[in-house]
């Protein structure tokens, strides 16, 4: 049993936990996979099983680091594979990685990708987008000298600190 001279600062205390706002719900968003530009190559062509395993890993540090970042919940984009395979690449779909999301469910699109300049120098763009307007509410870029596992994973942690997430997102209420 508490002392009746602790219950007014506990009912002040309460009071103020209840007028607290409450923390935002998080925002949904659809992520899809980094993928390879290469600007020299005519027509393109699929990734070399090293590019694949690396834009693979990076995409998955991409998820990991955002989720961390505790304002946005993923929505599960398997159902639509077969459409983000057609429509690919996604950095010059001109809008379909925002339908392809809002169809899924998601209010953001995250995407990106790696683009070869060199065998050493790479740039990584990453764009969180919103789905209904195609706004783009954040994105960066970061050049990557050295193609090994580790400095794509250093390029894709330095963008989420301190281009995508260095500030809360923007409210769109």
């Amino acid at each position: 049993m508490l002392p009746a001279r602790l219950l007014p600062a506990l009912a002040a205390l309460l009071l103020l936990d209840a007028a607290r706002p409450a923390a935002a719900a998080p925002e949904t968003a659809a992520l899809f996979g980094i993928e390879l530009l290469e600007p020299g190559v005519v027509g393109g062509r699929p990734p070399r099983p090293d590019e694949a395993r690396r834009l693979a890993l990076a995409t998955e540090e991409l998820r990991k680091a955002v989720a961390a970042q505790g304002q946005v919940a993923f929505v599960d984009l398997a159902p639509k594979a077969a459409e983000i395979r057609k429509d690919a690449p996604l950095y010059k779909c001109e809008g379909c990685a925002e339908r392809i999301a809002k169809e899924a469910g998601a209010a953001l699109a995250v995407y990106g990708y790696v683009q070869r300049n060199t065998n050493q120098i790479l740039n990584l763009s990453i764009t969180i987008s919103d789905t209904g307007s195609g706004k783009v509410l954040r994105g960066g870029q970061v050049v990557i000298r050295g193609d090994t596992d580790d400095t794509w994973l250093h390029g894709v942690r330095w963008l989420v600190k301190n281009r995508l997430f260095a500030e809360p997102l923007p409210s769109r209420s």
